[in-house]
């Protein structure tokens, strides 16, 4: 790829990882053997087998050739040939990290892996099998206490599953967005400790040791899938990644609302990437666009129950003054930028209140921190009822989420970037720092001779998208997302992919159409692009209602698109039901142990009670390090989740921020109230899973308690494998849209005819009213007053009430 040179010296270049390690070991040392992949050079790590309660770790500063290593192999075994020799362990294609309980370390290794896509030409792998190896030798560890609780958490972190929904490069930085790619050379430690690294715990030790990277894997949790659209004769990559944080990670009724940090729970970054493959040595355009959901950040729970298929809803009025809601939003502009478009999908009316009670205080909270904002900075909160309208034959949903999605995009606009062979990461920095950014989110290069054509971004004549095809490679500046649009519902699952997925199509469009594959920025809901779509999203939905709720995601809006027959999607979602009820109330307390134990939120202490002793009121503390760690959650078999918790292994890494014109979006607009306030959260990004190569269709899952983030510790070959080598409120700041759906914008109209993303020429001089609404749409008298404040909420931020 042409892209691959320049990317390379963004992150590491290819004689700086290693991607291929064989283990052997002698009585008293581990040897592993890593070399690069074109077997240039060779390097020897040592692991003390001898002391099991430190890990002592030296790298060989010599690089070797493949005959040097031989022969330095050889030695070692005749150098031990009295105790045994060097023996063959096993090939591994990384260290995933290691771990501690109660007796010796262990270690984690990724024994087989498979391709399950390419960014830019940089290869993403999944995990096909892994092990878990102690480091003393077998006399060493006969000498050890036999415990019956070393067993136990050994046995628990073999549940972890890290062969469904891991995903890792060696030569791309997945664990972050193209963008920040594109704009910011930080690697090593910074990228370990970003949000998405799923090991960074596990990882901690020997990156402290080593003071590099070069033999670890950063795996991401989430969702991967890639295809090749076909348009008109030219291929198309296509990439959704999903990743999702390791911050408040956990269960659906053990991990809700938010922590005191400003971390909520079901946090996830989804990632859209389109570019056109090219042959070597001609440049590249490539787009993406990045959106995110999470949970409500409020300090809210609810009870799980064997009982109740619907727990009550109770809101803690803990924090008056919304301090974890300020902090939480002040971590999403340092990662984003501004604006932060907030799109809540919970219900408004209900027969016994339990949503609508998080939509008021929600809303509360939003106005209480908007009061001290200046209007350019306010957050943009829009709410709209999608249960309710999509039970409605009168409102087509998609339709109505696709007009949010195109205001959004207006808002935020996308990541484009054309990428010529000679490209350095350096070139985007200086560009980027030399220009202007506007309200929109755009730089002012982006844009046409009028300051305010905020379509040209979505209105560049098709002829000039085919300039870098026809051998004009003095190319467009690039364009780059700033803000996000924040979609949530209750569980952050079923509800918020819909809305997802209509943000996708939208941007699918923008992007397809800035790289020059269609003629307007906009795929009809009919188009056999938006089915193809849609499969993505659904199987991305599927995945991440899996991870956090315990079953397949609840959509029946892509049933009905699809046609399904009412009575098998009834059937469907009445399995999916159970499905969920039997994992939250009879499963999730053991994942949330594993889910802890992996992140190092509890580290095991034989003076303090392990992990499945602790119930709902009693904290929990990590004893190694000599660190106290407070867990405000506690759990139980029943577990309930207070999101007022805090993270139990407190860190304070480096944190990696954007580089892209730092001063002008990525600090921080939100004023402090406290000293608390004053700890801005300035994390990187990006991070993502595995899923199917293909689409699915078919969605009927009448089983149980499969595809589940964990499986029976039996299935070896699917989990870490455990290997012993022994020598062998008022409502006042809703934008309710509503009347978004009311009979003016039925469905009964034609999709996306008056409100998808511009799609005429010239826009300038052009109301702002008329851009909202499509070209020459004129909007009913009746809703004409509420249409135009929501233009003023478009520009200034204003909240509304209706």
């Amino acid at each position: 790829m042409a892209l691959r040179a320049g990317m390379e010296s963004s992150f590491r270049s290819c004689d700086a990882w290693m991607q291929k390690f064989r283990l052997y070991e002698t009585r008293s040392m581990f040897y592993m053997i890593g070399r690069d992949r074109s077997r240039t050079y060779w390097r020897v790590l040592k692991i003390d087998r001898l002391d099991p309660s430190e890990l002592n770790i030296l790298e060989d500063s010599t690089t070797y050739s493949e005959r040097e290593c031989s022969d330095l192999l050889r030695r070692i075994h005749e150098g031990n040939i009295s105790t045994g020799g060097l023996k063959f362990v096993t090939t591994c294609y990384g260290i995933v990290g290691f771990i501690k309980f109660l007796g010796p370390y262990y270690m984690l290794l990724i024994t087989k892996r498979r391709e399950i896509g390419a960014i830019c030409g940089h290869t993403v792998y999944a995990i096909s099998e892994s092990e878990m190896i102690p480091l003393p030798n077998s006399t060493v560890r006969s000498n050890l206490p036999n415990s019956r609780d070393e067993d136990r958490y050994k046995r628990l972190l073999c549940t972890m599953d890290l062969t469904k929904d891991f995903f890792f490069s060696y030569s791309y930085h997945v664990m972050r967005s193209l963008q920040k790619n594109f704009c910011d050379n930080e690697a090593g430690h910074v990228l370990y400790e970003t949000m998405f690294v799923w090991n960074e715990f596990l990882t901690r030790e020997i990156r402290n040791h080593l003071k590099n990277t070069l033999w670890t894997v950063a795996l991401v949790y989430g969702f991967f899938k890639q295809a090749t659209l076909s348009i008109a004769g030219r291929d198309f990559t296509l990439t959704l990644i999903a990743r999702r944080s390791r911050h408040y990670a956990g269960m659906r009724y053990l991990k809700r609302g938010v922590n005191e940090k400003g971390k909520v729970a079901n946090d996830v970054e989804t990632e859209q990437i389109v570019y056109e493959g090219v042959p070597e040595g001609f440049p590249m355009q490539v787009t993406s666009v990045v959106q995110n959901r999470g949970s409500i950040p409020l300090f809210w729970s609810q009870e799980t129950s064997r009982l109740n298929l619907k727990p009550d809803i109770i809101v803690s009025k803990k924090d008056q003054t919304y301090e974890a809601t300020r902090l939480h939003f002040e971590n999403l502009l340092s990662r984003y930028g501004n604006p932060i478009i907030i799109l809540n999908l919970i219900k408004t009316e209900e027969k016994k209140p339990r949503e609508s009670k998080l939509r008021a205080e929600f809303a509360t909270a939003i106005d209480f921190i908007n009061k001290d904002l200046p209007e350019e900075n306010r957050l943009k909160f829009l709410h709209w009822d999608l249960h309710k309208h999509s039970q409605s034959k009168a409102t087509n949903a998609l339709f109505t989420l696709g007009r949010v999605a195109t205001y959004a995009l207006t808002l935020t606009g996308f990541f484009y970037c054309q990428v010529s062979p000679t490209w350095r990461p350096d070139d985007c920095l200086k560009r980027s720092s030399s220009e202007k950014v506007n309200n929109s989110g755009l730089s002012s290069m982006d844009l046409g001779e009028n300051e305010n054509d905020v379509g040209y971004l979505l209105e560049r004549k098709p002829s000039e998208g085919d300039d870098l095809i026809n051998g004009n490679h003095s190319g467009k500046p690039p364009m780059f997302q700033r803000g996000v649009l924040r979609t949530n519902c209750i569980d952050c699952l079923d509800r918020t992919n819909v809305a997802q997925y209509a943000y996708g199509l939208t941007a699918l469009g923008c992007q397809l159409h800035a790289l020059g594959g269609i003629d307007c920025p906009k795929i009809d809901l009919d188009a056999p692009l938006a089915d193809e779509l849609m499969g993505f999203y659904e199987s991305m939905g599927d995945t991440l209602a899996h991870q956090y709720g315990g079953s397949a995601a609840h959509n029946k809006i892509f049933s009905q698109r699809r046609g399904q027959w009412k009575a098998a999607t009834q059937s469907q979602e009445f399995f999916r039901t159970l499905q969920r009820y039997y994992n939250n109330a009879y499963m999730d307390a053991m994942k949330q142990d594993a889910i802890d134990v992996f992140l190092g939120n509890f580290q095991p202490d034989i003076d303090k009670p392990a992990v499945w002793e602790l119930d709902s009121d009693q904290p929990s503390d990590s004893g190694r390090n000599g660190q106290t760690d407070v867990d405000e959650d506690g759990r139980s078999i029943f577990k309930r989740c207070m999101s007022d918790g805090n993270i139990l292994r407190k860190t304070n890494p480096s944190m990696s921020t954007t580089k892209i014109d730092p001063e002008k979006y990525c600090a921080s607009v939100l004023p402090d109230r406290s000293e608390g306030a004053r700890r801005v959260l300035s994390e990187s990004s990006p991070d993502i899973s595995t899923s199917e190569s293909e689409i699915t269709f078919s969605r009927y899952t009448p089983s149980m308690p499969r595809r589940q983030l964990f499986g029976d510790a039996q299935r070896e070959n699917n989990h870490i494998h455990y290997t012993e080598y022994g020598d062998s409120s008022s409502c006042s700041n809703f934008v309710d849209l509503d009347w978004l759906s009311s009979s003016g914008n039925s469905c009964e109209e034609e999709p996306y005819e008056r409100s998808s993303i511009l799609i005429s020429s010239p826009v300038a001089g052009l109301s702002s009213e008329n851009v909202m609404y499509g070209i020459g749409a004129t909007p009913s008298t009746s809703d004409s007053s509420m249409k135009r404040r929501f233009v003023q909420w478009v520009t200034y931020g204003e909240a509304l009430c209706h």
